[in-house]
């Protein structure tokens, strides 16, 4: 067949006709348009009527650019394949099908007619709807919102229904609501104007490999679509033409997305470039994501021997939920000291060595040790993120390559130059350093506690005990009287202590007796076993806080063996 494609800008009235039988392939993201997108697309076309009083006849109003749609169609038949634009179909299915159960009986049975294609005895025609989502969705779609009077069977539809179904189910609520509000001749004008001024761009084209074509050159020129959703597209349109076989790696594919989360299924594939290229991205995700794992030329291996198993270990490690009969405890606890890290570069490794040592607990541990010591040692010395993709990549490298990475010569570990630097870190001002003080503090509490209790970063801070600014005459004046002593020491590690609450400006300059109890307390007892030393001491001279960043620096360097 020789490749054509053909573009037609067309009203409504024109697509939800019997030119047009769309379907949705399986292949396709789900259904994900919320109330925003649907809010905004109802004010933008009320907008667009432009005359309330209905004085200006529908055919001289502006005509209003909904966007475009992309299909595989013949041209001499009236099946199309929607490969973009499935949101603002199946949006504008549910708008006609809300407007029609709002209109009174012939106008209803008219607006129908553009949601439902009619039998006729006469021409053969089958009765079929106009728009076919995908398989998952099919059925509550036709039931729900295509079949006369299905909206009021909505409410009652189930609170567990996939997310799709929920969009569906709520947006079409939502315009039930919104449109009852208007005044019955306002709606008939609002349906008319939809069908007969609203337009889409129509692209046709005859194959796959065209449309796809298509899609990505739009998606280049800012259309909302997820770099995920153009390789979805193009990985599963490699596939065999084989309806069974297509189907079983979209689901797969979706199970993998809806495990995840769209997001981090996004961030999945940014890891799995990262694990493939060993080097910083400089194009877009798309566009490096088949350059360097070039998942188009074997589609069902890429799903089967990466995706599936990179996923499954990359849950494991954002939910810290690996589980085992021995070790998961302690595994899981790596997994979350790393996860409190401003930053996600060391995650390739992690996903890369989990994927292989997932069943393999005692192997699994060890790793997880150093990463942590080499992550936590790039965070406080403040890697920037090039440096960090560079360390991590050549980390890749060495693992592929078989190296040890307890060797002494691996990436992954720290050298004695850096080991020096980061104890400086330590040493210094830690408070200053914003973004590294409640990542160290938490894990040194670990340590100190043995494990411990675990805490929600998001709801402690942290607090100095010799305050910043002392009141005149307090006690910590006669422990600390010479101010440039005492600008040396605040900022300190070992000055520093952890709150389960926020800070009271007031009370962090109490005297330390009633800081302790007050302050550093809850009902006599302390939540940090960082802050439980500091409750037992009598005083807080220079000698004690010298004792105490000793100890706090020792525990550090014995952990990340800095010594």
């Amino acid at each position: 067949m020789v490749e054509t494609i053909q573009a037609q800008e067309r009203p409504l009235m024109k697509i939800f006709s019997n030119d047009y039988a769309f379907s949705i392939p399986d292949y396709q993201r789900p259904y994900s348009w919320g109330l925003e997108q649907v809010g905004d697309l109802l004010a933008d076309i009320r907008t667009a009527m432009q005359d309330d009083d209905g004085v200006i006849p529908i055919q001289d109003l502006s005509p209003y650019f909904l966007g475009s749609v992309v299909l595989i169609k013949d041209p001499l038949r009236p099946e199309a394949q929607v490969v973009d634009g499935q949101q603002r179909l199946t949006t504008l299915t549910i708008m006609l099908s809300v407007l029609r159960e709002l209109a009174p009986a012939p106008l209803a049975i008219k607006l129908q007619s553009f949601v439902c294609e009619e039998a006729d005895m006469l021409t053969g025609a089958q009765a079929r709807f106009r728009l076919s989502p995908r398989t998952r969705d099919r059925d509550f779609f036709r039931r729900h919102i295509q079949a006369m009077g299905g909206l009021a069977g909505l409410d009652a539809a189930g609170d567990e229904i996939p997310e799709a179904q929920a969009n569906m189910r709520a947006n079409a609520l939502f315009l039930k609501e919104q449109l009852a509000e208007l005044p019955q001749g306002y709606r008939d004008r609002l349906a008319a104007f939809l069908l007969q001024r609203c337009f889409l761009v129509v692209v046709c084209a005859s194959d796959q490999e065209a449309a796809y074509r298509i899609f990505s050159v739009m998606n280049d020129r800012g259309l909302d679509l997820s770099a995920t959703d153009i390789l979805k597209a193009e990985i599963i349109g490699a596939l065999p033409e084989n309806e069974e076989l297509r189907k079983t790696y979209t689901d797969i594919w979706e199970d993998c997305e809806a495990s995840l989360g769209r997001s981090a299924f996004e961030d999945l594939f940014a890891h799995i470039r990262m694990i493939v290229a060993k080097q910083k991205a400089q194009k877009t995700l798309a566009v490096e994501f088949k350059a360097y794992v070039q998942p188009q030329n074997a589609p069902a291996a890429f799903i089967d021997r990466m995706l599936v198993p990179y996923a499954d270990a990359y849950e494991t490690i954002i939910r810290e939920d690996y589980r085992s009969t021995t070790l998961a405890e302690s595994i899981n606890a790596y997994l979350r000291y790393l996860n409190r890290l401003d930053n996600f570069d060391w995650m390739p490794p992690a996903i890369w060595y989990m994927a292989r040592f997932n069943r393999h607990p005692e192997t699994l541990l060890p790793f997880l040790v150093e990463l942590e010591r080499l992550s936590y040692g790039l965070f406080i010395l403040r890697r920037n993120a090039t440096e960090r993709i560079q360390r991590y990549g050549r980390l890749l490298t060495s693992l592929e390559g078989g190296l040890d990475y307890r060797d002494p010569g691996s990436p992954m570990q720290l050298d004695p130059i850096e080991r020096s630097e980061i104890l400086g870190r330590l040493n210094g001002p830690l408070y200053t350093e914003t973004r590294i003080r409640l990542p160290v503090l938490l894990r040194l509490d670990s340590v100190l506690a043995d494990g411990g209790v675990r805490h929600d970063p998001d709801v402690v801070t942290v607090e100095h005990v010799l305050p910043q600014t002392p009141p005149p005459d307090s006690v910590w004046l006669d422990w600390f009287p010479d101010p440039v002593e005492r600008a040396e020491w605040v900022h300190k590690l070992g000055n520093l202590a952890l709150l389960s609450r926020r800070k009271n400006s007031q009370a962090s300059n109490f005297d330390f007796d009633r800081k302790k109890t007050e302050y550093f307390q809850r009902n006599g007892t302390t939540t940090f076993a960082l802050t439980t030393w500091i409750v037992n001491k009598q005083s807080w001279t220079r000698e004690v806080l010298m004792e105490r960043q000793a100890e706090l620096v020792g525990a550090l360097a014995r952990l990340w063996r800095l010594g």
